[in-house]
């Protein structure tokens, strides 16, 4: 087995996974719901949670510059290799971008947000209805991005472990007894 990933390096993954996920079926959950206290507080909950992934994906990103991950197996075909290596940039491009640009949204839209309502963070931009509603469909747009990528990213992970049965995926998942 070739060399697995760190302790930090698998939480933060999973984590990441977990709130990600997460979001992403609140947001479409709560994206068609009427008007409501609950609509409004499922929204509070969903840019909380948005704040949280922004500020984890920057730490993931500290930590992988500084902690280079393992190597791809030999085996893989040098496209694969790149493919591999695209798809992690989109990921953590994606991580980044997609609360940004929730919050640009909010604050277009003349939602502040406030974290765990009770830290207001700043407006980025100002209120404006087009740009508000530019925003809203380019968040829509990454997260249908993301929604694919991360598809993308779990069937490389199962065709390296089913098909090719190399130790890709297995060096990434936790182990409860380190």
């Amino acid at each position: 087995m070739s060399a697995p990933y760190t302790r930090t390096a698998k939480s933060l993954h999973w984590l990441m996974a977990v709130l990600l996920i997460g979001l992403l079926a609140l947001g479409f959950y709560m994206h068609d719901l009427p008007l409501s206290p609950e609509k409004l507080q499922y929204y509070s909950w969903h840019k909380w949670a948005g704040v949280c992934v922004f500020i984890l994906v920057i730490a993931r990103l500290a930590w992988r510059l500084g902690h280079r991950p393992p190597a791809l197996p030999g085996h893989m075909a040098r496209i694969e290799q790149l493919v591999a290596h695209a798809g992690h940039h989109l990921l953590y491009f994606l991580m980044f971008a997609i609360p940004l640009s929730g919050w640009l949204m909010s604050s277009a839209k003349g939602f502040q947000t406030v974290l765990f309502g009770v830290v207001p963070l700043p407006d980025l931009l100002a209120k404006n209805k087009e740009t508000g509603d530019l925003l809203q469909s380019l968040h829509w747009a990454l997260n249908m991005l993301l929604a694919a990528t991360v598809l993308g990213h779990a069937a490389a992970a199962l065709k390296h472990h089913f098909i090719d049965k190399d130790d890709v995926l297995a060096r990434m998942l936790p182990k409860f007894n380190d």
